[in-house]
């Protein structure tokens, strides 16, 4: 089966491209044809992350386990695209250069047999120019009341620290 993608930069300005690729290519391939897509040298670390319909970060698929712990990692050598992406679960986030954040939206578009005359992956439409440098994103937290934070350590407004001196504590332990 032929999995047709759109694959979106997250930025202001419209810039995408549909890539048509075998399903059962590995999600390393697919972040090969992506790279080759866009016009990236394909020579930074990158990861697949799961996505639901509101576009949020689930399980991680990474090109590197870079993990040092006792935790599964999924690699992209390792995961098949039709083993992550359905018609049922059409949308993955894809992340490029961890320190520029190149962040894009991938979504399945369409399943449709294998074209003979066609060399997949096949780049089948593009659209908008790649910036110079990835789009900064605007990170924004929820407002939050300080005291709060306290009070999740038990310690209440009227609480005083400033008795630090009456306190059993040898400043030089070591």
């Amino acid at each position: 089966m032929i999995y047709k993608f759109r694959i979106i930069l997250d930025a202001e300005e419209d810039v995408f491209r549909d890539l048509a690729v075998n399903a059962a290519i590995t999600m390393e391939d697919f972040h090969n044809a992506i790279t080759q897509a866009f016009g990236f040298e394909g020579n930074e670390m990158a990861s697949f992350y799961m996505s639901d319909d509101d576009w949020n970060q689930g399980e991680e698929i990474s090109l590197f386990d870079m993990g040092g712990g006792d935790s599964e990692v999924k690699l992209m050598n390792e995961t098949y695209v039709e083993d992550l992406v359905s018609e049922d679960q059409p949308k993955l986030i894809y992340v490029y250069d961890f320190f520029s954040m190149w962040t894009f939206f991938v979504e399945l578009a369409e399943v449709s047999e294998e074209e003979t005359e066609v060399a997949y992956p096949a780049l089948l439409f593009s659209h908008g120019e790649l910036p110079e440098s990835a789009p900064v994103k605007d990170f924004e937290a929820e407002s939050m009341d300080m005291n709060d934070d306290f009070n999740d350590f038990g310690l209440d407004d009227e609480d005083d620290l400033s008795g630090y001196d009456d306190m059993d504590f040898d400043e030089n332990w070591n």
